[in-house]
């Protein structure tokens, strides 16, 4: 009998996004992203301290990134203490991505705004791959977690897949040219 196809992560990074998590982590402590819906920085990925960043009822938590973790590794628990770095999105935009998932990766420049990174040189960017058709129908049944779900005491989900690829084309190839 065929399994059924695992819920595919809605965020997954890039090995050079992590190593920028990992380098803010070590001077900052814990973190936390917010993929921002239009305001400062347009539609950037923001990283912020853990808890420095209000996270509302209706922010959709797309999933944890484990900066345990190397390209191609998947871990069966939560990450441990500071290497989990929660990645939300707000309700109504995630309406708009659910079909989506996100890639988080970094690009030389300075973001402007409230983000750790920019004073690095580097700023974060959200790629963004469409769920294949196997992929939407895993995803169906799954609900994704509110800021309220989390505050109510609602269990974090263990990462179902990889989240770290090496290169954003890893996980959003470019289609060849005709």
């Amino acid at each position: 009998m065929m399994q059924p196809p695992r819920d595919p992560p809605r965020v997954v990074a890039t090995a050079a996004a992590m190593d920028l998590l990992r380098k803010l982590r070590n001077a900052n402590g814990a973190l936390m992203m917010h993929q921002s819906g239009g305001c400062c920085d347009g539609s950037s990925p923001m990283c912020y301290p853990d808890g420095e960043f209000i996270v509302g009822d209706r922010d959709v938590l797309l999933g944890l990134l484990d900066l345990s973790l190397e390209v191609g590794q998947v871990r069966s628990a939560l990450p441990a203490g500071d290497d989990a770095v929660a990645v939300w999105i707000s309700g109504p935009q995630f309406e708009a991505w659910k079909h989506t998932q996100l890639v988080l990766d970094v690009v030389p420049g300075r973001g402007s705004g409230f983000s750790l990174e920019a004073p690095e040189g580097l700023r974060f960017l959200s790629r963004g791959r469409a769920f294949d058709g196997a992929e939407l129908t895993a995803l169906a049944e799954a609900v994704p977690l509110t800021g309220a779900d989390v505050d109510s005491g609602a269990p974090l989900p263990v990462p179902s897949g990889p989240t770290v690829v090496a290169e954003a084309a890893d996980a959003c190839p470019v289609p060849p040219a005709r």
